[in-house]
């Protein structure tokens, strides 16, 4: 069972216009392609005070994509790009990433899922990469994965290799935003090709805790949403061994 963080939004169905607790399919299909079952966790004041209830539920989480995160969570004042933060969601997250981590569950962070594993740990993040490397190649059109691939290189024998099956990496991109000081006990294991920006997290010392700021959901030949499912499963044969 997976656990995925849904976004808050305003939608449109049928005759209805209201806000919403949304999800992109493709996360829901990339875990069932994998042999998971996706129970989707929206914000919920509660459980960020509690986050127990809902792990005791779920064999792995996974923190999707989505809005800027608000840069008050990493003690920084808004960049004029960083925009659509909610708060609320962040904060959840935060606590649900953080106890998550503390019962070793498999944690895969995705995009804005890598960047909230970053900020959780206590990390910073640039707020517009086209400051500091003058290009947007990493999101080349806004609202599409149209010519959004590019290479990343991990590290050897890394999680994140073990992940994607291979040390050069050739991904989806849609991000403007990336890691700057990295969190506690946090290591980088994978980069872009393009420059020096960290492209995968991860944390040693437990089972499975990853970030990639990449779309592998995007990628229906990816095997890093497959990893995640794996070591869930792993996970729970051993705690059902105990």
């Amino acid at each position: 069972m997976i656990g995925i963080c849904t976004a808050l939004e305003r939608a449109r169905w049928s005759v209805w216009d209201q806000q919403a607790a949304l999800l992109p399919l493709s996360y829901v299909e990339a875990v069932q392609r994998a042999g998971g079952l996706v129970l989707m966790i929206p914000p919920d004041q509660g459980l960020a005070e509690d986050p127990e209830q809902v792990l005791e539920l779920i064999d792995g989480l996974l923190l999707a994509g989505g809005a800027d995160i608000d840069p008050a969570a990493y003690h920084q004042q808004p960049h004029p790009e960083t925009v659509g933060t909610v708060p609320e969601r962040d904060a959840f997250e935060i606590a649900l990433v953080r106890a998550a981590i503390e019962r070793d569950i498999p944690v895969l962070g995705i995009c804005r899922g890598m960047q909230l594993i970053n900020v959780a740990r206590g990390g910073t993040l640039l707020q517009h990469l086209p400051d500091r490397f003058g290009h947007q190649e990493h999101r080349r059109v806004v609202g599409s994965f149209d010519g959004a691939e590019h290479d990343v290189i991990l590290a050897g024998g890394s999680l994140a290799a073990g992940a994607a099956g291979e040390v050069a990496h050739v991904t989806k991109s849609h991000h403007h935003q990336g890691v700057d000081r990295l969190g506690d006990g946090l290591l980088v294991s994978g980069v872009s090709a393009m420059e020096d920006l960290p492209e995968a997290i991860e944390l040693p010392g437990r089972h499975f805790v990853l970030g990639v700021q990449w779309h592998p959901e995007a990628d229906q030949g990816s095997t890093v949403v497959g990893a995640l499912v794996r070591a869930a499963t792993r996970a729970d044969t051993t705690l059902a061994r105990e």
